[in-house]
């Protein structure tokens, strides 16, 4: 047996990849609820849907997946063996579309913060990345409960 995909198992492998709700995507978004942030997901009206929006901050993060966004790692690096001339020019397109697409949110004054798949391995890098990406939160979540709607005991 040899390790190549046919291009049939390929195709129903590569189509099997989801765009959203990824593992990394997950990591990422309980990080910042962890924080304390509120945020909205894949916002259709906005350059390339990203991943997660804080509106009223004016900021948005991308988590994209190091293979699909040809990242350089040694993950981003990987190359199809079957129909390979496909995939790179797919790839490549990939990372040109997200060219335009950060490029259209810092004109609409948004800043934009793009963390990586093997990134998220190592939580202390990503946590320090959006802390210092997002502003310094003024109020904890925590937030004692009124004496009218306290427990009587």
């Amino acid at each position: 047996m040899t390790d190549v995909l046919t291009t049939e198992q390929r195709r129903r492998n590569m189509a099997s990849i989801r765009d959203r709700d990824t593992r990394p995507e997950m990591v990422v978004r309980s990080m910042i609820h962890g924080m304390g942030y509120r945020y909205r997901l894949h916002r259709k009206g906005l350059p390339g849907k990203p991943d997660i929006v804080f509106p009223r901050l004016r900021k948005v993060i991308f988590v994209h997946g190091c293979f699909w966004h040809m990242h350089d790692c040694r993950y981003g690096k990987v190359t199809p063996a079957t129909n390979s001339d496909f995939w790179h020019k797919k790839r490549t397109g990939n990372v040109e579309r997200d060219r335009k697409n950060i490029a259209a949110l810092k004109a609409q004054g948004r800043e934009v913060l793009v963390l990586w798949e093997c990134w998220t391995r190592d939580p202390k890098m990503i946590a320090r990345q959006i802390a210092d990406f997002l502003p310094p939160r003024r109020y904890s979540c925590k937030t004692p409960v009124p004496a009218p709607f306290a427990a009587k005991r």
